[in-house]
């Protein structure tokens, strides 16, 4: 179970990637519980 600080880290760090994002997708890959990678794909629409 990770403590205090490295959830923090973690929910600081999601923040940042979602910041912005008007479209496309966050993908949290998950090993042994823990969240190992955070992956970012950003759609840009062109009008």
């Amino acid at each position: 179970m990770p403590n205090d600080q490295e959830f923090e880290k973690v929910t600081e760090r999601l923040r940042e990637l979602l910041s912005g994002l008007k479209f496309g997708s966050v993908t949290l890959i998950i090993q042994d519980g823990k969240i190992i990678q955070m992956e970012k794909n950003e759609k840009v629409r062109l009008k």
